[in-house]
């Protein structure tokens, strides 16, 4: 038999839901997930935003290749990464309503099969020198990439209790800053073999998180009253959800948003400075430069998930303290980003504000929310985090073409202004991320 008991959290805060089972569905949850089963789990559902990762970072290098053998402009050559990107941004809330409504792994897998038969065919279209076939199949695999990562969030949800989410979730984060890190080397060498090998070699990797959600990962049951919640109803428990907690949901979703957009803007701020003279480092030898900052946001994101637990008070320190590193380091490249190093420490430190960050706020929207709309509002912050990463390098260029001093304050500010936003909107509980599974 079920319980639930729900405590409200003050206006603006994330309210503390709890269930319980008869039994102790909590001490089951860690006799289930002990030892070395529980953490092949995690390395299962750290695959997925890995292979989402790579299905774009790994193609970047081969896309100067693939305008001189197509025969396309460099416009061209970008709509490969841009339509993958914007087709996965619009499906992202259709996947989170039918993971909701069906189960998560219904969702996932037919989505993983989609983006690697998507990618053979994108294979095949570049073998051709088919350049339409081409970007159809990466906006199909757009369509399976919608349907992966943000849906193992939810899952995370889900299946963890009592702290073991966040440990789960910062695994999953760190995999996803450590997928950036490698699959610009991967593509690089990959390319060494033909410019096309990456688009063959991303299916062998979606084949591979495929079989370990298949093998490894057994999702929890639903009571049968949450099987076909109406469409009308569900949209109205939605709405419902929002009334509630939509003060500091879409609070932590922007600021989720803001971190991924100054990341990823920096990132392509300082492989483009690596590229011009004096540098002109390409290649293998940019992507490790690159990896440095990374590093540290995969360490550090790793650690946060580790150690938050269900610390609402632990989690609002580090998301402050991330922030504000962001920001004083942000704000000291204004002034210092002529030297190539200083800059590189500066783009590191901000990488370590953002794994303060990003495993708090994906523990706090995971937990929040009742598992019948989890998906959809996991779903809704991951579209953000995908524009975020998107719109980052773009909106960077453009400002860096006027001033690198104006780039750099505008983004510390930025950063700020994500601050004042946890400061003053996001109140976690004492007890953060035990809404009913």
């Amino acid at each position: 038999m079920k319980q639930q008991t729900k405590t409200r959290g003050t206006a603006g805060s994330p309210g503390k839901l709890r269930t319980t089972e008869s039994g102790g569905s909590s001490s089951k949850s860690k006799q289930n997930s002990k030892g070395g089963s529980k953490w092949l789990e995690y390395v299962a559902l750290a695959t997925v935003p890995l292979v989402l990762v790579l299905g774009n970072s790994m193609l970047v290098p081969i896309l100067p290749e693939m305008e001189r053998k197509l025969h396309i402009s460099t416009f061209q050559a970008s709509l490969v990464i841009t339509l993958f990107s914007v087709a996965a941004g619009l499906i992202i809330p259709i996947s989170g309503y039918l993971s909701d409504r069906y189960s998560r792994k219904a969702v996932i897998l037919p989505s993983l099969a989609l983006y690697g038969i998507a990618g053979i065919g994108a294979g095949i279209a570049a073998v051709m020198h088919a350049y339409g076939f081409l970007i159809a199949a990466r906006a199909l695999q757009g369509i399976g990439a919608a349907g992966t990562s943000p849906i193992a969030m939810a899952l995370v949800g889900d299946k963890y209790k009592d702290g073991e989410e966040s440990e789960a979730l910062g695994l999953i984060e760190a995999s996803n800053g450590a997928g950036k890190v490698v699959s610009p080397i991967i593509g690089s060498l990959l390319a060494l073999l033909t410019w096309y090998a990456p688009l063959f070699a991303f299916p062998v990797f979606c084949a591979g998180s495929f079989a370990a959600m298949l093998f490894l990962i057994k999702e929890p049951s639903k009571e049968n009253k949450e099987q076909a919640l109406p469409i009308k109803q569900y949209v109205k428990d939605l709405g419902k959800v929002f009334r509630e907690k939509g003060k500091w949901l879409i609070s932590a979703f922007v600021s989720g948003s803001l971190g991924l957009f100054i990341l990823f803007g920096v990132l392509f701020r300082l492989s483009d400075l690596l590229e011009k003279a004096p540098y002109k480092i390409d290649g293998v030898a940019k992507g490790g430069i690159l990896a440095i900052p990374l590093l540290f946001l995969v360490i550090t994101a790793y650690i946060t998930g580790r150690k938050i637990k269900n610390n609402g008070k632990l989690m609002r320190i580090l998301m402050i303290t991330g922030l504000a590193v962001m920001g004083a380091a942000l704000a000291a490249a204004a002034f210092l980003h002529k030297n190539i190093y200083a800059l590189i420490g500066f783009a590191a430190l901000s990488s370590l504000g953002t794994g303060l960050l990003l495993p708090c706020l994906n523990t706090l929207i995971t937990g929040s929310v009742d598992r019948q709309h989890r998906g959809m509002v996991t779903s809704l912050y991951s579209s953000l985090r995908f524009f975020g990463v998107a719109f980052g390098p773009p909106l960077f260029g453009w400002i860096a073409g006027k001033s690198d001093t104006l780039l750099y304050g505008i983004v510390s500010g930025l950063s700020v202004a994500a601050l004042l936003i946890i400061v003053f909107l996001v109140h976690p509980p004492k007890k953060a991320g035990d809404a009913p599974g």
